[in-house]
């Protein structure tokens, strides 16, 4: 009867849960794909956006563009970029 409730209770969390990522990321991500044809993980903290990319060279040209792509997101956070 136990294992019944919580799996009933894990159900039910998960349908109410929002999975949606913020827009933040939606935007980074299609900026990348559109403008570089590349791919990027982001992480999104109070204070600031990490952007991860692959290689110093699409780091060292994104850099010239965060300007811009905090304009399109509407942030007053600091965007960041790690490099893998």
């Amino acid at each position: 009867m136990y294992n019944m409730r919580m799996a009933n209770s894990l159900q039910e969390l998960l349908q109410n849960k929002n999975f949606d990522e913020p827009p933040e990321i939606k935007i980074i991500k299609d900026f990348l794909h559109t403008h570089y044809s590349s791919d990027c993980e982001v992480t999104v903290q109070p204070q600031q956006i990490a952007i991860t990319v692959r290689g110093s060279a699409l780091a060292g040209a994104l850099r010239m563009r965060l300007h811009d792509l905090k304009t399109l997101c509407h942030t007053d956070k600091r965007l960041t970029i790690r490099i893998v």
